[in-house]
C-alpha cells in the first residue's frame, strides 16, 4: 500500500493540491416545517488539512449527520461556506458539485451500500461510471485496491457471499477508486462486531499513515481514539475543535 499512496502523494503535489482540503466558515443549516424554521447547525467552523484523521462525535440529534451531508457535498448550507479543495459548494452548479463529490470525496457507509447483484470488483468500479480520473486504468486500479484490502481472492464474490468485515473492505476500496482528496466515513464500524471493528479501524489507520485524509463520523469513543483530532458536536454547535 505504501508505494501506491506515495505515488498518489507525488501526483497530488504535481497537481498543486492545497494543504487545506476542506473548510467550513460560519456554516449554518436549517430546515422548514411549513413556515417554521428549524435550525440544525449553528456557526460551524472546521478546517481539515491534507493527511489529517478527524473524528466527529455527537449524540443522536446533535446535528452530526446533517454536518456529514454538508461535508460530503450531499446538501448545501443555509448560510456560510463549505470549501472543498478551495471550491465553495454554494457557488457551483449541480453538475460541478456532482463532479467535485465524485472525484474528491470517497464515501464509506455504516451499511456498506454495496449493490447485491454485482461482484466485489464491479462494486469497486461503480463510482467510475459517473466520474473518473483521466489516464487511469480503473480496472487495474480496482483489482489493486482489492488486493490492498486483503480481498484478492474475493473479487468475483457478491455481497451475500462476503462477511460484514469483507463488505466494508470492498466499500473502502470503492471509496479509494477515484483517488479522492478526502475519505468520508459514516459510522464505518457501526454494523460490525468488536473484533472486525478493530480490523477495519487498523485499515483506516494504515491508510492514514500512508497519507490519506479521513473524516469519520462516529458515536464510539473507542473508534474515535484512532483519530488525530476529535470534534464534538452537541445541539448543533461545536463544543471543541
Amino acid at each position: 500500500m505504501e508505494e501506491q499512496v506515495l505515488n498518489n502523494q507525488t501526483e497530488q503535489k504535481m497537481k498543486g493540491i492545497p494543504d487545506m482540503v476542506m473548510e467550513t466558515i460560519g456554516l449554518k443549516k436549517s430546515y422548514y416545517l411549513s413556515d417554521m424554521e428549524v435550525p440544525i447547525l449553528h456557526d460551524i467552523n472546521i478546517t481539515v488539512k491534507k493527511g489529517e484523521f478527524i473524528a466527529i462525535m455527537g449524540p443522536s440529534g446533535s446535528g452530526k449527520s446533517t454536518l456529514m451531508n454538508l461535508l460530503g457535498c450531499l446538501d448545501r448550507p443555509s448560510e456560510g461556506q463549505v470549501l472543498v479543495m478551495g471550491k465553495d459548494i454554494n457557488s457551483i452548479s449541480e453538475s460541478e458539485l456532482a463532479k467535485l463529490r465524485g472525484l474528491e470525496i470517497g464515501f464509506v457507509f455504516q451499511n456498506f451500500n454495496l449493490v447485491s447483484r454485482l461482484t466485489a470488483l464491479q462494486n469497486v468500479l461503480l463510482p467510475t461510471h459517473a466520474n473518473r480520473r483521466i489516464d487511469v486504468n480503473v480496472n487495474q486500479r480496482a483489482k489493486h485496491l482489492l488486493e490492498l484490502v486483503g480481498l484478492d481472492d474475493r473479487m468475483e464474490h457478491r455481497p451475500t457471499e462476503l462477511s460484514g468485515g469483507q463488505s466494508q473492505r470492498v466499500a473502502i476500496a470503492r471509496a479509494l477508486i477515484n483517488e479522492p482528496a478526502i475519505i468520508l466515513a459514516d459510522e464505518p464500524t457501526g454494523n460490525l462486531d468488536s473484533k472486525t471493528s478493530v480490523e477495519i479501524m487498523e485499515l483506516f489507520s494504515e491508510l492514514h499513515r500512508n497519507g490519506s485524509t479521513i473524516i469519520m463520523i462516529t458515536h464510539n469513543p473507542e473508534t474515535s481514539a484512532y483519530a488525530d483530532r476529535t470534534i464534538h458536536v452537541k445541539d448543533g454547535y461545536i463544543e471543541n475543535n
